[in-house]
C-alpha cells in the first residue's frame, strides 16, 4: 500500500481539458508541504482535487479515475490481468526488512528482496495473453510490453513505479545494492517509465529520497 513508503500522491486534475494519458501520481513526502497545509486538515494523502471537489479516500480516487478517464477518449487504467497488480506486492515490504537491517546480517534480506525482482522480471519478460495472436504461426516466448499490462500505464503501474524508483535510489545508497542486470525486464520497465513525463517529472529528486532514509541508514549501523 502506498502507506508502506516514504511518499505519498497527491492528484491534481484540471477540469478541462483532461490529460491524454492516465495521470501519475505527484510523489511528495509523507508529511504534507506548507502548500496543502489548508487542504483536508487533519488528513493525510493521497488527495484528488478536481474542478474544487476534494476526494481523500484512495477508493474513492481509483473510482473517479476510471470513471472520469474513460474509453473510448482515454485508455483503461485498471489492467487487464490481475497478476499486474499482484506480481509487485511484496517488493516494497522486502526492500525494507532489507535496508533496516544490519550490513553484517543481511544475506537472508537480500535473498528474499532478490526473489521478489526475480519473480516481477519473470513477469514481464512472460507475454501477456494479449499479445499472443492464436492465428500466428509466430510462437512469442519474450515479452515487448513497456508496463506490467502493456503498453499503456495503468493503476498497477502507479502503485509499483514509484516504489520501484525509492528502491532504486535509496538502496544503492545505503546499501550498495544495484538491481541486477540480468533483469532485463525489470530495466526495460523502468526505462520505459522514465521516458514518460508525467513518471519523470513527477518522482522526487535522489537526494530527497536519500534525506527520507538516512535515519534508518544511521540505525542499522
Amino acid at each position: 500500500s502506498w502507506n508502506d513508503h516514504v511518499y505519498d500522491p497527491v492528484y491534481s486534475l484540471s477540469p478541462s481539458p483532461l490529460p491524454t494519458s492516465p495521470p501519475n501520481p505527484a510523489l511528495v513526502h509523507s508529511r504534507k508541504p506548507a502548500e496543502l497545509k489548508d487542504l483536508a486538515p487533519g488528513t493525510n494523502p493521497p488527495f484528488l482535487l478536481y474542478n474544487g471537489t476534494l476526494k481523500t479516500d484512495f477508493i474513492k480516487i481509483e473510482e473517479f479515475l476510471e470513471q472520469t478517464l474513460a474509453p473510448p477518449r482515454y485508455p483503461h487504467l485498471s489492467p487487464l490481468n490481475k497478476e499486474s497488480f499482484d506480481v509487485g506486492a511484496d517488493i516494497f515490504a522486502k526492500f525494507s526488512a532489507f535496508i533496516k537491517n544490519n550490513p553484517a546480517s543481511t544475506t537472508f534480506q537480500e535473498k528474499a528482496l532478490l526473489r521478489e525482482f526475480k519473480r516481477l522480471d519473470l513477469y514481464l519478460n512472460s507475454p501477456v495473453p494479449e499479445e499472443i495472436d492464436h492465428n500466428s504461426r509466430e510462437n512469442i516466448t519474450l515479452s515487448k510490453r513497456k508496463f506490467l499490462d502493456g503498453n499503456h500505464l495503468t493503476l498497477a503501474d502507479c502503485n509499483l513505479l514509484p516504489k520501484l524508483h525509492v528502491i532504486k535510489i535509496a538502496a544503492k545508497k545505503y546499501c550498495d545494492f544495484d538491481i541486477p542486470v540480468q533483469f532485463t525486464g525489470v530495466w526495460r520497465y523502468l526505462n520505459n517509465a522514465y521516458e514518460r513525463e508525467e513518471f519523470s517529472q513527477t518522482c522526487p529528486a535522489n537526494i530527497e529520497i536519500e534525506k527520507a532514509y538516512l535515519d534508518v541508514a544511521n540505525k542499522r549501523l
